[in-house]
């Protein structure tokens, strides 16, 4: 009994270590196996006792009622002990007397009271600590299922991400997965796949945009400039100068300067872009005004042709600070094309025309799932007199497609048509005073018109989506790019 209570107390040495952290449920659980056959053992004892206190005090009543029997009788009852019951307190007293004498089958109630208590203690302090070690086990089983759903769902994402590149890859599957009529890739996947590849070239562009910064402002010696020692020469007088390409010793010379075998050609497209090209378009129905950022506007025609896109691109944008001269110099000119053109991969010089004309081919970047492109044109730059003094004189580029036997179409690239003008007219507002014109007084309104036939096949939205977002972009890039050339060097009108 008194190793039992030693166990139990909540005072006792033994309870205390036995409830330290470490001592697993499955010790627990053996403790409660021990407590639970103490207290069987218990109990049984102590139903023992109980019925033995029944047994007597049913074998105490039947003596009481003995005793009143020989009591109305008048005759004093005597037990075999000698001694006498007269009344029903004195047998009360007797008979516990008896019991504490001889007890229940040898059993000491107090005692066994006192160890069924301790047992009790005992197992409820184990039952709740069992519980507090199940709720903790609960806790931590719930934290390994969470981190087991968490790393199942980052699975199933990764997958899905990794199914859908695997998709937008060309190893998917070979020209199934490309543009065309029956490709595999629904409209939907084709445009994000698309503006994809556009987010990644925008997002390179820009680093090396940076990096070229960064190299101009660490380098002291400036780079050469067509203007930065005349001012006020003529592009008849010193044409721009063109880089050498790979196929430099291919490229054909015209014997006049002027004259060339494209030349009606060239006067033919640059009477259309002056009649056409300059005409407000803001009134008219059939053009749809897609972009409106501050002084440009870009408008669209929808036009299909055999399920080919089409649609003619119209910008208007006004320009401070440069001349019409001077952007279309810089549009013109090859030396500079690759600091501001961005969707060019490579191009060269097929055959110089005249001191004004060149025939040019060109590859652009590929934008996966489209094929690449490439296109072959002839590119004229020409002053356009004008009428009277009071309209401002204008500088046209016109970029058109031609065919040429140096530059023939092959298997790598879907040839694209085009027939692009960047018309430039400089308006001067006169200075105060007798000061001179700066460039403060100058602003340059432009005219960009755009038809191209991209070959092959793509989805119309694709195509359309593509020329709203990428206009814009090249236009801005373009002016601000002319804006920084020319920043602090005489003016060419």
């Amino acid at each position: 009994m008194l190793s039992l209570t030693s166990a139990t107390s909540g005072y006792s040495a033994t309870s205390t270590s036995s409830f330290k952290k470490g001592h697993s449920l499955r010790e627990k659980l053996a403790e409660m196996e021990t407590f639970r056959d103490i207290l069987c053992r218990q109990v049984d004892t102590l139903q023992k006792y109980f019925d033995g206190c029944a047994d007597a005090v049913t074998k105490d009543e039947l003596q009481r009622d003995k005793i009143v029997e020989d009591d109305e009788d008048g005759f004093p009852n005597t037990r075999s002990d000698g001694e006498f019951l007269h009344n029903n307190n004195g047998s009360k007293e007797k008979l516990f007397q008896c019991l504490s004498h001889k007890g229940i089958n040898g059993i000491d109630f107090k005692g066994e009271a006192i160890t069924f208590k301790a047992t009790t203690v005992g197992i409820l302090a184990t039952l709740s600590h069992c519980i507090d070690l199940m709720v903790k086990r609960e806790d931590s089983w719930q934290k390994r299922l969470d981190k087991e759903m968490e790393k199942r769902r980052r699975v199933e994402d990764a997958y899905k991400s990794a199914l859908s590149e695997l998709k937008m890859k060309s190893h998917f599957g070979g020209p199934d997965y490309e543009e065309g009529p029956n490709s595999l890739i629904n409209e939907d996947e084709f445009f994000d796949a698309v503006e994809a590849a556009l987010d990644r070239q925008d997002k390179i562009e820009e680093q090396s945009q940076c990096e070229k910064s960064r190299i101009q402002r660490s380098s002291s010696v400036p780079s050469g400039d067509v203007y930065s020692s005349v001012g006020s020469h003529r592009f008849a007088e010193k044409p721009p100068s063109r880089p050498s390409s790979p196929s430099s010793s291919a490229v054909a010379f015209s014997p006049s300067l002027h004259e060339h075998r494209f030349s009606a050609e060239v006067e033919e497209m640059v009477q259309n872009h002056m009649t056409y090209s300059l005409q407000d378009v803001g009134g008219d129905a059939n053009w749809q005004l897609v972009v409106e950022e501050g002084e440009m506007k870009v408008y669209r025609r929808e036009v299909e042709e055999n399920g080919i896109v089409l649609d003619p691109l119209k910008a208007t944008h006004c320009v401070k600070g440069v001349t019409g001269h001077e952007l279309c110099h810089y549009f013109w000119d090859t030396d500079v094309r690759n600091d501001w053109e961005t969707t060019v991969e490579n191009f060269n010089i097929v055959e110089t025309l005249s001191d004004n004309a060149i025939i040019i081919y060109q590859t652009h970047k590929r934008v996966w799932p489209a094929s690449q492109r490439d296109v072959l044109y002839l590119s004229a730059i020409r002053k356009i007199i004008a009428n009277n003094e009071n309209d401002p004189d204008t500088w046209l580029v016109c970029n058109f497609s031609v065919e040429h036997e140096n530059a023939q179409p092959n298997n790598r690239c879907v040839r694209a048509k085009i027939n692009i003008a960047m018309i430039c007219q400089t308006l001067v507002s006169p200075p105060e005073g007798d000061k001179e014109i700066s460039r403060d007084n100058i602003l340059c309104k432009i005219t960009y018109v755009a038809n191209v036939n991209p070959g092959g096949w793509a989805p119309a939205s694709v195509l359309r989506a593509v020329a709203k977002r990428e206009y814009p972009k090249f236009l801005k890039r373009f002016t601000s790019y002319v804006q920084e050339k020319t920043a602090g060097k005489p003016i060419l009108f």
